[in-house]
């Protein structure tokens, strides 16, 4: 017998599996790496090192006006560690520059200042210039262009006037933005709801190219990196993460670039390739991002990659903070995976319904997939009405799983499975 630790919330829960039934444990080769350096020392020399600019400190330079915009409380970005080295190389720059962190959030609600705490640490929330997008306030943002899909960009205002913009984020497969980091600060990030909505319409979700991995001819990082150029970010910094969430690498400097160079490294340490199980078991990677159903199809999606025909995939997600977005929750219980699925595809990108598109991503795998959500925070007959099963812990989950698929059904586990990118060989 095998216990495996899956990732649920600030812990894990343990998986008790019998070695010969268990056809592979997936993981990313990050979650070994050891970079030689401390979190701290890969911050600075990518600061001192930036690929395709000029220094950060240099380029502060006669600017008054300087936004850094930051991830909300859904990211594990390590911002308690780099928020304070980057805010010291712009002042190593520009002692007297205006500097205003914009926490982005894209359509999630406003980060509470418990959590700013938690993620920034009380010298920033009690000493720095902190402001908060609010999609849903059309009088904070400013129209700057049509985006190639068509989609009106509006931007914070903030953003839109300040002399220098930068931002700062981590780079992970993203399961239909190709990966996470460098644009995706802006759009969605400190856009309006409008913007987002349309860049994550049906239309967008659908396409081929968007998804896990792919960043060429991708509908929707196309329009982010438009967006992102329109208003001018001038500086990005990213970092990768292992299991831990600790910082093993470093990218700053061009927007593009740098992005590109931490893609790079985060594929050579996330792809692998799939291997087919009958019963695939996966997590959200634990809090954060497992703090809701919402944030759910990432690692969903991951494990659909793994899982055969009519493949039984088991997701260990915590939901201590609920279902996430309200117009979510309303459309994964309105019907069947096909009915949720058909009642969204006549929904007009200038239309689309804020969150839609989770509920989309989950319908398309509920349509070829059983899910079996192991929660002890969510009602379970809430989870029953959004077309799931319910269970408490992993062990129960493979129980039903086995039911379903028989006893000697081949299982895969991806712990982390956020962190992986499954490619089909």
């Amino acid at each position: 017998m095998k216990t495996i630790n899956i990732p649920y919330y600030t812990s894990s829960l343990p998986l008790h599996i019998e070695e010969a039934h268990l056809a592979a444990v997936i993981t990313a080769k990050m979650h070994e790496y050891d970079p030689g350096k401390s979190e701290e020392e890969l911050v600075r020399a990518a600061l001192q090192n930036p690929i395709g600019t000029p220094r950060l400190r240099e380029l502060a330079k006669g600017k008054r006006k300087v936004v850094l915009v930051t991830s909300d409380h859904t990211r594990a970005v390590p911002s308690k560690i780099t928020l304070p080295i980057l805010l010291a190389e712009i002042r190593e720059g520009n002692p007297e520059a205006d500097i205003t962190i914009l926490i982005a959030t894209g359509l999630h609600r406003a980060t509470t200042e418990a959590e700013q705490r938690k993620m920034f640490g009380d010298q920033i929330v009690d000493n720095e210039k902190i402001a908060i997008n609010d999609a849903f306030q059309p009088e904070d943002f400013t129209y700057v262009c049509a985006l190639p899909s068509g989609a009106g960009f509006q931007c914070n205002k903030l953003a839109v006037e300040c002399d220098l913009l930068l931002t700062e984020g981590f780079i992970e497969p993203h399961f239909f933005a190709g990966f996470s980091g460098g644009r995706k600060s802006i759009l969605p990030g400190i856009c309006s709801q409008e913007t987002v909505n349309e860049n994550h319409s049906f239309k967008a979700i659908a396409s081929p190219y968007s998804t896990t991995g792919v960043l060429e001819h991708n509908p929707i990082h196309e329009d982010m990196i438009f967006a992102a150029r329109k208003v001018n970010v001038q500086f990005t910094f990213n970092v990768a993460l292992d299991g831990k969430k600790k910082i093993v690498a470093a990218f700053a400097g061009d927007l593009e670039e740098s992005h590109a160079k931490g893609v790079e490294f985060i594929r050579e340490m996330s792809q692998c390739p799939s291997i087919t199980g009958d019963i695939v078991i996966t997590s959200n990677g634990g809090y954060p991002l497992d703090q809701n159903l919402y944030q759910s199809p990432k690692a969903v999606a991951t494990a659909e990659a793994c899982a055969g025909e009519d493949g039984v995939i088991i997701m260990c997600c915590s939901c201590f903070d609920g279902m996430g977005g309200t117009h979510f929750e309303k459309l994964i219980v309105a019907g069947t995976p096909e009915e949720i699925e058909a009642d969204l595809s006549k929904i007009p990108p200038k239309e689309t319904i804020p969150e839609q598109w989770c509920a989309q991503i989950y319908s398309r795998i509920l349509k070829k997939h059983k899910v079996i959500l192991v929660t002890t925070y969510l009602d379970h007959e809430l989870v029953k009405k959004a077309n799931m099963i319910p269970a408490s812990s992993p062990d129960e989950a493979l129980a039903m799983a086995r039911e379903m698929k028989g006893q000697d059904a081949k299982v895969v586990v991806i712990p982390d499975g956020v962190s992986v990118l499954a490619v089909k060989e």
